[in-house]
């Protein structure tokens, strides 16, 4: 039998309050919290000691969610400064942001949106990359976000895109596997192969979600996968991250999100059983190939 690789992987929850009940009854079943950073930008002395007590009871992140570093228009100073004193104030492991513009010529489209993938969009989100590390004082982690729609003027491919903001930027990814899930069968490519394509040794994180099929536009017949956060992570979703751990040997520290649908608690621990056992079978997947190599 292959011997056991063993890393220090993590398996948490993103941060709910309709879950709030549920994780502090089980906080030995949790690792980590992914909190949603601009819940709290403007939040009250009260609510941030409450987060701090969170803090100390189990490891924290922050993620951001309106940033749109991937944006062609430097982001607002002010914007940095509000993730700065929240980081500040509760001292993260990490926090995130998306590779993602969600404004343009001062209108918000409230939306995760993919822009072009360009040489340009490249260099201007290292930058925004840059300004962010220099103000929050911590380099981001960077997730790749679901589109349903090939942007616009795209020259470079999705995994060519993100490799080079990585390059750039000096960045560390937060892989989202759903969100590869779903641009690959969007798009016609195979989701193992797309992320095998991915620079794996700068993934820090992974977001595991799941979503539904909806119809395209104009009665084609056809359907697309809308990541929507509302339904269970698929056992396809989970196969990657055991094809994630076999091929990434850094620790890894895997968020489950859920965003409404809320189950029985009970089933968002069979959730988190279900990573941990993918992530094992991948360690030990990467075990029994080295045995071999060296056989």
């Amino acid at each position: 039998m292959a011997e056991r690789v063993v890393v220090a992987d993590r398996v948490g929850l993103g941060w709910r309050g309709e879950l709030a009940a549920g994780i502090f009854s089980h906080l030995a079943q949790i690792d980590l919290l992914e909190i949603i950073a601009d819940d709290y930008f403007r939040a009250r002395p009260r609510d941030l000691r409450a987060l701090t007590t969170l803090a100390g009871q189990v490891p924290i992140t922050l993620h951001g969610v309106a940033m749109g570093l991937a944006g062609s228009e430097p982001v607002a100073t002010v914007r940095l400064d509000n993730m700065a004193r929240l980081v500040d104030a509760l001292q993260p492991e990490t926090w995130s942001e998306h590779l993602a513009f969600v404004r343009a010529g001062g209108i918000e489209i409230g939306h995760l949106a993919a822009p072009p993938r360009t040489a340009a969009s490249v260099e201007a989100a290292a930058r925004n990359i840059a300004a962010a590390t220099r103000i929050v004082g911590r380099v981001p982690v960077m997730e790749n976000i679901a589109t349903l729609i090939a942007p616009p003027g795209s020259r470079l491919d999705e995994a060519g895109w993100i490799t080079g903001i990585l390059q750039a930027s000096g960045a560390p990814l937060l892989l989202d596997l759903h969100n590869l899930y779903a641009n690959a069968l969007n798009f016609g490519e195979a989701p193992a192969a797309l992320m095998l394509r991915l620079p794996l040794h700068r993934v820090r994180a992974v977001h595991l979600s799941g979503g539904k099929w909806i119809p395209e536009p104009g009665n084609s017949g056809h359907q697309r996968l809308l990541d929507d956060h509302v339904h269970d992570v698929p056992a396809d979703v989970f196969d990657l991250l055991t094809l994630l751990a076999q091929h990434a040997p850094q620790p890894l520290d895997v968020i489950i999100e859920r965003d409404g649908n809320y189950p029985d608690f009970a089933a968002l621990l069979i959730q988190l059983a279900a990573a941990r056992t993918a992530l094992r079978a991948g360690r030990d997947a990467a075990a029994g190939a080295l045995l071999k190599a060296a056989a």
